[in-house]
Order: C-alpha cells, then sequence, then structure tokens
C-alpha cells in the first residue's frame, strides 16, 4: 500500500462520547473498516490502550465544538492513517528537570511508567515555562507529584506518582 492511499484509509466507528475524569473520550472496542470512503477535515488527537483490549480516542475541546457534540452525544469517527505523525516526545528534558529526576529514584521510576503521551504533554508544558521562577516551582511541584505526594498538577488529580 502506498503513502497516498493509506492516507485515504479509514475506519468508521459509532460510539457515544463519554467522559473519564476530566477527559472527554470515545472508547474503540469493535471497529468496521470503510475503504476508498471520503475523508473530512482531520484533527491530530491520541488513541490509547484501555488496557482491555480497547482504545480511548481522546477528544479535544476544538474538536467537539468543530463537530458540536458534548459527552452523551452518538458520534460517528473517521479514524484515519497520518503517514506523517512521528511519534515520541517534541521537546526534550529540559536539564533542571533531568538533574532532580535523577537523584530521586521513586520519581524516576514513575516517569518512565507515565504513558509517553504523559511524558509529551509535562515536556511541552515545561517547554512554555520562561522565567527561572515558574521553572523552579513547576519542578517542585512534578517532584512531588513524581515521588508520590496526592495532589493536582498541570489540571489533574496525581495519584501515587501517575
Amino acid at each position: 500500500m502506498t503513502t497516498e492511499k493509506a492516507a485515504t484509509t479509514a475506519i468508521t466507528v459509532e460510539a457515544v462520547v463519554e467522559q473519564q475524569g476530566q477527559n472527554p473520550l470515545v472508547r474503540i472496542d469493535a471497529v468496521m473498516v470503510r475503504v476508498n470512503g471520503e475523508s473530512t477535515t482531520a484533527w491530530h488527537t491520541n488513541m490509547m490502550p484501555a488496557g482491555d483490549g480497547s482504545y480511548l480516542l481522546y477528544l479535544h475541546h476544538e474538536m467537539r465544538k468543530a463537530a458540536s457534540v458534548s459527552v452523551g452525544d452518538v458520534v460517528i469517527i473517521d479514524v484515519i492513517f497520518d503517514a506523517a505523525y512521528r511519534n515520541g516526545p517534541l521537546h526534550a528534558l529540559p536539564s533542571w528537570f533531568e538533574g532532580p529526576l535523577a537523584t530521586s529514584p521513586t520519581a524516576s521510576v514513575n516517569w518512565q511508567r507515565l504513558s509517553p503521551s504523559r511524558q509529551k504533554e509535562v515536556l511541552r508544558y515545561f517547554a512554555g515555562l520562561k522565567s527561572d521562577e515558574a521553572k523552579d516551582r513547576n519542578l517542585e511541584r512534578v517532584m512531588r507529584v513524581l515521588e508520590g505526594a496526592n495532589e493536582r498538577f498541570m489540571g489533574r488529580d496525581w495519584r501515587d506518582g501517575a
């Protein structure tokens, strides 16, 4: 299959928009493949294993707003292969985080346990920090949650290092 052909192949799913924590999502556990279907504007998002054989397809605010959908609505999802996507963090581990992380075995293990998308989210957030004060403040908070403190950081509840 050529890249051009793969980019237009889609999987169509009918599902209910659910909510897990603060995240609206569609649970994908049974799919039908639609070959040669017409594509519409596509959004980049993460599809993560749920741990039970199904996948979670996260629907961010702009995606839901553009489609005028909310939690509880039934939607039709076209999952389109993006041959140009390159996974992995877009931002390097900053040295001001890397050093303290290496000195805390608990934080280091919990950092490695985070999903790649969660690590990417933290690194993207850190890349936007400008002042030394902001870096210091966020370093203290991320180290606390990675060492097991149960508190909120980056708009979510952290429990036992994750």
